[in-house]
């Protein structure tokens, strides 16, 4: 459903479609959409478990609670309140809410403000009643559903996303962002974030595989032959912007904690138990700081440079000189620390009470961290940049 809207002609508004009921049809189709994925996925691979693994039902149940988990939701199991948004996760929901937004907008093309909003409001308002029918379902004793958190995290992710691809497609963002140096500066900040997040990835992608011993065998000590491999390889990919964002606190200086007596910053590394999880691996197997830790800290200093670099080539106007644009420079360094320091917060969360109740780089000390160490890189990178476009 979502994406045949996607795919109509601009202009193809009709009148014998009511805008609440296609608003409302492709929200419906992004939760089905989504959950049934996750729960084929699931039964599939359960099918590699020669014991005979979890029933359907159990994976089906399984996959709402990760949509849940995803949208800022949370369980509240034997350990304690479980609250980790799986990224990748809720990064596909976050799509799919996008293009029902994009597709409810080309297809009542010209959209004026009003049909924006009730299009916004339909959507998030579908999505936020399915969410909370699926939690009153999933509610068991072992696993309560925190129905407050999970009704904000939903609402807030379905209005950001939808209002997102309502405006895109509109071409009420474009005129906002037409006037001044307002897309430049966006343009750096994305670019900024896209280049620090790879560089992240890249570190957690090293980490793991200088330890592949230890991802081997903490895999096999969990058990469940096929399938537990296949299973914990795709919770690690779910949780590596998790991962990322972690890793991201670690350069930009504060760290990040996997509970309150697991430290990992370039100041020191602090160890005590943490769970289970294969990806976990990647941390110091001693207290010494891992060469990796030294080398990530050239990763807010980068995406500083590649955010100033691209604010000054997208600089609006030929009288603009190099000072100017290395002020919007620093506007989009600070931007880009703020969006590290919320990125952080997202990601972070707790694993139970007590000493897993932190888990996840400290959004406040890696935002303003980021943002000064950002904002002096991408001042220069911008003022070269504008320098030499100017010739």
């Amino acid at each position: 459903m979502v994406s045949v809207l996607a795919r109509l002609p601009r202009g193809t508004r009709t009148g014998t479609l009511p805008l609440v009921g296609v608003a409302g049809a492709a929200s419906l189709a992004v939760a089905v959409a989504a959950l049934t994925g996750l729960s084929l996925a699931l039964v599939v691979v359960q099918t590699l478990d020669p014991a005979g693994g979890r029933s359907v039902g159990d994976s089906v149940v399984l996959a709402g609670r990760l949509w849940l988990l995803a949208q800022g939701g949370e369980l509240r199991i034997g350990s304690g309140p479980l609250v980790l948004a799986p990224l990748l996760l809720t990064l596909g929901v976050a799509w799919g809410l996008a293009q029902a937004g994009r597709g409810v907008a080309r297809l009542r093309a010209p959209m004026d403000p009003g049909d924006a909003a009730r299009t916004v409001a339909v959507v998030a308002g579908v999505h936020l009643a399915l969410t909370l029918l699926l939690a009153l379902l999933l509610d068991a004793p072992d696993a309560r559903v925190g129905l407050l958190r999970t009704a904000a995290g939903g609402a807030v992710l379905a209005v950001v996303a939808t209002g997102w691809g309502v405006l895109r497609e509109s071409g009420v963002l474009d005129d906002v962002l037409d006037r001044g140096p307002s897309r430049a500066v966006l343009r750096g900040v994305l670019a900024g974030l896209l280049t620090a997040l790879a560089l992240c990835t890249l570190v957690v992608a090293v980490a793991v595989v200088s330890d592949a011993a230890g991802y081997a065998a903490l895999s096999r000590s969990l058990g469940g032959a096929g399938a537990g491999a296949v299973g914990l390889t795709g919770l690690g990919l779910l949780l590596l912007p998790n991962a990322a964002a972690a890793v991201l606190g670690l350069s930009a200086g504060p760290g990040f904690f996997v509970g309150s007596g697991t430290l990992v910053s370039v100041h020191g590394v602090t160890l005590d138990a943490v769970p289970a999880l294969p990806m976990l691996a990647a941390l110091p197997d001693t207290q010494a700081v891992p060469l990796i830790a030294f080398a990530s800290q050239l990763v807010p200093a980068v995406a500083g440079l590649v955010a100033g670099t691209t604010v000054g080539r997208w600089f609006p106007g030929h009288d603009a000189g190099s000072v100017v644009a290395g002020l919007h420079g620093i506007l989009a360094g600070v931007l880009l620390g703020v969006a590290g320091g919320v990125l952080a917060w997202i990601a972070g969360g707790s694993l139970g009470d007590g000493a897993l109740a932190q888990v996840g780089a400290p959004p406040l000390a890696t935002g303003i961290s980021m943002a000064a160490q950002c904002g002096i890189t991408a001042a220069l990178g911008a003022a070269v940049s504008r320098w030499r476009a100017r010739g």
